[in-house]
């Protein structure tokens, strides 16, 4: 786990390189544009399972501060239904933060 710098423009392309990851390896995809309002469920038609592994993806490269099942466990199933990538990028920064000042 190398040192993380906590803002969004650094956090959105690290998830986005997972995403890309993820998509590509799963589904054959590599094209698809991601950004903060791309949501999970619409745009990119994740699965639980894909959630399973981008948890492990933000797990490896953030340590135990970043847990995403954590994170949709204290969502309504309507947030979870609705989330965007800058959602989580916006709970990736607050957690890294918070570790930071802790």
């Amino acid at each position: 786990m190398t040192p993380v710098t906590a803002d969004e423009g650094t956090v959105l392309a690290d998830l986005t390189g997972m995403l890309a990851r993820l998509l590509e390896d799963e589904y054959g995809l590599d094209d698809v544009e991601i950004d903060m309002g791309t949501s999970f469920n619409r745009d990119l038609e994740l699965e639980s399972i894909d959630l399973v592994t981008l948890a492990g993806m933000l797990q490896e490269r953030y340590g135990e501060r970043v847990n995403l099942a954590e994170f949709l466990a204290g969502l309504e199933f309507d947030e979870i239904i609705e989330l965007t990538v800058g959602d989580l990028v916006e709970y990736v920064v607050a957690q890294l933060r918070a570790t930071e000042a802790g």
